[in-house]
């Protein structure tokens, strides 16, 4: 229900956005030159458009509209596929599914081994006389096997019977199949079970089982039950074997014979070991095979091609639902279960995607007894005694107290501010954020502060100064071109795989970018504009100041921006690596146990974290440098 509320709000955005943007075309005045930024700017309404399109896609693809408007369609269409499935093995034996009868295809075959194996054994060099003759009179016996079974003379009457009367039970079923009476009704005690069944019974993506195999409507019973007819007809046909007087007479002669041959090998005779194999393995496929005289079952035949087209006609809209609501694939029975078989099984629901997103953040339940993001409850104690160290209290004159003769401690201002230091006093308690997706972001944030706080200078002092661009520019080309992970295992066992490794990472990474970027800014500051600084009577300083350091700031946030991205994508590679928490470290977890949906989390998380990282620089670029782009 909420998914269809929601996808038709979405539809109600999309079509309103465009008409508003229509309509602002219309109204708006601006300047029409090619280039001219104003004509850029704003465009909210179409940002609309284009989120909305993709979620809608996601929504069409991941089969949720279907969920959500057929909530009973992918019930219904797993009796559908019990009955193509029931079909399936009968179907086989006919030119329905194949080109030509399954007998045909196996008689074909096997006459192709017969004259290949007598013409090998003919021509073989090696093999005595005596051997030819006794593998070529199998041989010549095996030929006479297959008319035995494919003459209409020679085909017992219990098995006319047996077909006559399974064609029968097709033809009964396609005559009562359309009919509102069918199926017949349940006892009562029967109807009672199946009703307290279907209570128990989960719905469409609820739970591990991916759809309810139980029918729940008026029509999947009437599938479910022609089902179990046609199961019970498959099973009685392929239980039935052709097997006359005649064909066992000949089969029998050739086992005793080649079990006679084998029996008088000696145990270095190999070779003829494996030729009488090769003709009891040929005799035994034949003896497996359904083969039955050309007419047979030309009745049975026709009667499945009429309850087929009959099937096809009583599924009505679903079949409609099925190819529009359901694209790139369907509903599969497969056995005693029903799956979803095509962009179901690879791209999740968001609804599905919400829900175990929604169970990761409860701490309670998390991943791998983390998080994904929550809070805890922490003392301002406790954050003052991590973030100041403790040498503070020993800088400050004087001794720490010493205990009395009473056995009592009088503390002085030393002991004091070591208590301070170390967070050993009473404070109120704040919400901290933990968890996996904090745990990243920290991590990018602390890289990428690093990369900033000692990478701009450089970069600004090598864009300025001929000797440290000289001096540092083969140190950063040197190491600026190695792929991130390439550096990563060293990093990380020198620095161990907690959050200092991963944060010296990004940092390596930030940092190269960072100087590039602001060297690029520094040298490239117009030389008019530090001349005219310096006429006016300014220092070195008031020009890095107002000058430089201003002129340097697009390619600075350009930087940063850059290196946001590349922290992102050298983190979750690291977290890959080595890591107990973090985002990488989820969808590495998820990957191995096959989480389709808690990858897709992953994915989008990081989307997200980086679109919010983005943002933010964009807004900081927007108010801090409003004459970028603006000469």
């Amino acid at each position: 229900m909420l998914t269809g509320i929601f996808t038709f709000a979405i539809i109600v955005s999309v079509v309103g956005a465009i008409l508003y943007g229509k309509k602002l075309v219309k109204n708006e005045k601006l300047d029409a030159v090619f280039g001219n930024p104003e004509r850029a700017k704003g465009g909210v309404h179409w940002v609309v458009v284009g989120s909305s399109v993709l979620i809608l896609s996601w929504l069409y693809f991941s089969w949720d509209i279907a969920k959500s408007f057929y909530p009973k369609s992918a019930n219904e269409l797993c009796q559908v596929g019990k009955v193509r499935d029931s079909l399936m093995s009968i179907k086989y034996l006919f030119p329905i599914e194949e080109r030509q009868h399954k007998s045909t295809a196996i008689i074909q075959r096997e006459n192709i081994n017969l004259r290949a194996k007598i013409k090998e054994v003919t021509n073989h060099p090696t093999l005595s006389n005596s051997d030819k003759r006794i593998y070529l009179d199998l041989l010549e016996k095996t030929k006479f096997v297959l008319p035995s079974l494919t003459s209409p003379n020679l085909l017992e009457e219990k098995n006319r019977s047996t077909i006559a009367n399974l064609t029968n039970r097709i033809i009964i079923l396609t005559q009562e199949f359309p009919k509102d009476s069918y199926p017949p009704p349940l006892s009562p005690e029967e109807e009672s079970k199946r009703i307290e069944a279907l209570k128990k019974q989960t719905g469409w993506g609820t739970t591990g089982e991916e759809v309810p195999t139980l029918p729940e409507s008026k029509s999947g019973l009437k599938f479910h039950t022609a089902a179990i007819e046609l199961n019970e007809i498959s099973d009685v046909f392929f239980e039935m074997r052709n097997h006359n007087p005649e064909y066992l007479r000949i089969s029998e002669e050739i086992k005793t014979i080649a079990n006679e041959y084998k029996d008088n090998l000696n145990d270095d005779q190999d070779l003829e070991l494996g030729w009488i194999k090769d003709i009891l393995k040929l005799n035994q496929r034949i003896e497996y095979a359904s083969i039955f005289p050309p007419k047979a079952l030309n009745e049975m035949e026709q009667a499945i091609r009429d309850f087929d087209v009959v099937q096809n006609k009583q599924q009505g809209n679903l079949k409609l639902i099925d190819a529009v609501f359901f694209p790139g694939g369907t509903i599969l029975s497969s056995g005693p279960t029903c799956s979803e078989d095509g962009p179901g099984r690879w791209l999740p629901k968001p609804s599905d995607t919400f829900r175990i997103f929604a169970d990761l953040l409860r701490p309670s339940v998390g991943f791998k007894y983390v998080p994904m993001i929550w809070y805890e409850m922490m003392g301002v104690n406790q954050i003052v005694g991590f973030i100041l160290p403790d040498w503070i209290a020993d800088a400050v004159p004087g001794k720490y107290p010493v205990h009395s003769e009473d056995g009592t401690v009088k503390p002085n201002f030393k002991s004091k501010v070591l208590n301070v230091v170390t967070g050993e006093f009473k404070a109120f308690k704040v919400p901290i954020p933990y968890g996996h997706i904090w745990d990243s972001f920290l991590r990018v944030f602390m890289g990428l502060m690093l990369g900033i706080i000692f990478g701009v200078p450089l970069g600004i002092f090598m864009g300025l100064n001929r000797f440290a661009k000289g001096f540092f520019d083969p140190l950063v080309e040197l190491y600026r071109p190695v792929p991130p992970l390439a550096w990563a295992p060293l990093v990380i066992t020198v620095f161990g795989i907690d959050n200092v490794g991963k944060v010296f990472l990004l940092f390596m990474v930030s940092f190269s970018i960072m100087i590039i970027s602001a060297r690029a800014g520094a040298s490239g500051t117009q030389l008019s504009k530090i001349h005219a600084a310096h006429s006016l009577g300014a220092s070195k300083w008031q020009i890095l100041k107002n000058v430089i350091f201003p002129n340097s700031l697009p390619e600075i946030l350009t930087g940063i921006r850059v290196a946001v991205g590349m922290c992102w994508g050298t983190l979750v590679a690291a977290e890959f690596l080595a890591g107990t928490t973090g985002i990488g470290f989820v969808e590495n977890i998820a990957r191995k146990y096959m989480q389709y949906e808690v990858i897709w989390i992953t994915i989008f998380v990081m989307g997200m974290l980086g679109l919010l990282f983005d943002v933010t620089i964009r807004k900081i670029i927007d108010k801090t440098i409003p004459w970028r782009g603006k000469g």
